[in-house]
């Protein structure tokens, strides 16, 4: 196993590795963390695939990874993770043109946002942060399958102590809205994503993860101010400062969940620092609590799931 800790980069974890050959695809690729996987995989031999809603930020990050990685394989796809409708044909897009995928990092994210909806009525974290991802990879499916063996990394967050799923009322209908606690909800779920996921992709090569980047200062946290950050400490354990993170360093976990050779025949668990995670023991700001992982749980998303974009999948070959 390799010795990578929270002070590597994505420059560490993709030395000696080639992806020639072989599709990534790349959600939430017009800023930060985003970028940086993209041009990481890239710069490694992948044709990369990025996605966003915003079309000149896409095609302004495209031109900072061409002008990174000369000759790089670069291809977009614009789609709104808020809206079904335009997850839905970013989806069938993709499945036209892209056949074959072998890696699909689910980047994309809402942090901290007053009470918003999304397209279909759903708050606007847990909306975007697992509801448009779970339907846009589970119609990616039969390319993931095509392309195997490969993995599916969805980012969660160490934000996921901050809250269990709510399976009552996920959308804030009829609680008072706390945009911390839905961020944490979101953050669960993406975890149970992955582990519901992995149960039934593994068996055609395909492999799924859920990763904490780590705190980084990116577009992210657009909607935090001073007292933000403060609350954050103050969640923390034990009241501790944040520890920042370097793009760099914030994007190494997502390429070495993609890429490394340490997690094969390895899915559905969480990683953080380019480590698997331990289960949380009380007080730490590191490790994954039990209830992210929890089968049962994982399955009970996965059928709300599907009843919320109004499609059942099935994998079997």
């Amino acid at each position: 196993m390799s010795e990578f800790n929270e002070q590597s980069t994505t420059r560490d974890v993709i030395a000696g590795i080639s992806l020639a050959g072989k599709l990534a695809m790349v959600t939430g690729a017009s800023s930060g963390l985003g970028v940086e996987t993209a041009r990481t995989l890239a710069a490694a031999g992948a044709t990369v695939v990025m996605c966003a809603r915003d079309s000149g930020k896409l095609e302004a990050a495209v031109a900072e990874v061409r002008a990174a990685v000369p000759g790089a394989q670069v291809e977009t796809l614009i789609m709104d993770l808020a809206d079904l409708v335009s997850v839905r044909a970013a989806a069938a897009e993709a499945l036209s043109r892209f056949p074959s995928i072998q890696l699909l990092i689910n980047n994309a994210g809402v942090m901290a946002c007053p009470l918003m909806r999304t397209a279909q009525g759903f708050e606007m974290q847990f909306g975007t942060n697992h509801v448009g991802h779970f339907l846009f990879t589970c119609l990616l499916a039969p390319a993931l399958q095509a392309g195997a063996p490969g993995r599916v990394v969805n980012l969660s967050s160490a934000g996921h102590k901050f809250a269990n799923f709510n399976f009552d009322d996920p959308n804030y209908r009829e609680r008072e809205y706390e945009k911390w606690q839905a961020y944490g909800e979101s953050k669960t779920a993406n975890v149970l994503f992955s582990v519901g996921l992995d149960s039934r992709l593994k068996s055609h090569g395909v492999r799924a993860f859920a990763v904490h980047p780590g705190v980084i200062m990116t577009g992210l946290a657009r909607h935090m101010d001073e007292a933000d950050f403060a609350t954050l400490s103050e969640r923390s354990p034990k009241g501790e400062a944040l520890v920042f993170k370097s793009v760099e360093q914030g994007a190494a976990t997502s390429v070495w969940a993609a890429t490394s050779p340490d997690l094969e025949e390895k899915g559905g668990i969480y990683l953080e620092n380019c480590k698997i995670s331990d289960s949380s023991v009380q007080d730490s700001s590191t490790g994954v609590e039990s209830y992210a992982l929890d089968t049962s749980a994982a399955e009970r998303l996965w059928t709300m799931s599907e009843e919320l974009v109004e499609q059942a999948f099935s994998f079997d070959s």
